[in-house]
């Protein structure tokens, strides 16, 4: 049953990313302050709500991700999604990228939390502030309020507590709909189905089209009897 706190501090944010193994498009990742408080009339339905449907995106259809993303954004103290870029991934790898995309999330948030609970095995702060051509440089102080949240890494995190199950259903989300976008633009790749992730499908349009400006160079795109022509 997942669980609505895990610190006692007052605005505990979770946060998470989705697209991390993909081949094409961005990271994103989301960070979720709340629910904490539902008010009286509708406390107990929201909850039999959330708990009913709320889980790790990965084992939700996408049609109940949808569902729940209004919802999630409604309830919540704050949110924030953030998109890292193919070009920037190749940049500085994805392990950076996902962990940026999520203290960008965190920095956007229109409430300062004072606890950070992440999705995974690595901590939240473990490289803040990384100097790189594209995108975001965090400032001085920006890296330093980064710092300053304590924080906890939690395996499995999104099936274990709201405010992860929350930012994974958000980050899920939007970047589907950005690979629903630029599916219109290369339909080929059947994006709008797989994703950007390593499917046969995904795999033989590369071999047969080459690369679009949405894949990742850094990644092993073909298997290795097959190679592409670059």
């Amino acid at each position: 049953m997942l669980k609505f706190r895990y610190s006692e501090y007052e605005f505990e944010c979770g946060t998470d990313e989705a697209g991390r193994g993909c081949l094409a498009g961005p990271v994103t990742a989301a960070a979720v302050i709340g629910p904490l408080r539902f008010g009286q009339e509708n406390e107990a339905n929201l909850i039999e709500k959330y708990f009913e449907l709320l889980n790790d995106s990965k084992q939700l259809s996408e049609k109940v991700r949808f569902e729940l993303r209004p919802f999630i954004e409604e309830t919540a103290i704050s949110f924030a999604v953030t998109h890292i870029y193919n070009v920037e991934i190749d940049e500085i790898n994805i392990l950076n990228a996902s962990m940026k995309a999520m203290q960008e999330s965190i920095l956007k948030l229109k409430t300062i939390p004072n606890y950070i609970i992440v999705d995974g095995n690595r901590p939240l702060n473990g490289k803040l502030g990384m100097i790189q051509k594209n995108g975001k440089i965090f400032t001085p102080k920006e890296t330093e309020l980064l710092k300053s949240i304590p924080s906890t890494s939690i395996i499995k995190g999104d099936s274990k507590y709201v405010s992860i199950a929350a930012a994974s259903v958000l980050a899920k989300t939007y970047r589907d709909e950005f690979m629903n976008l630029i599916h219109e633009e290369f339909p080929m790749y059947n994006w709008k189905q797989n994703k950007g992730y390593p499917t046969k499908e995904h795999r033989e349009a590369i071999a047969k089209y080459g690369t679009t400006k949405y894949h990742r160079m850094t990644f092993k795109l073909l298997p290795d009897q097959l190679k592409l022509d670059l």
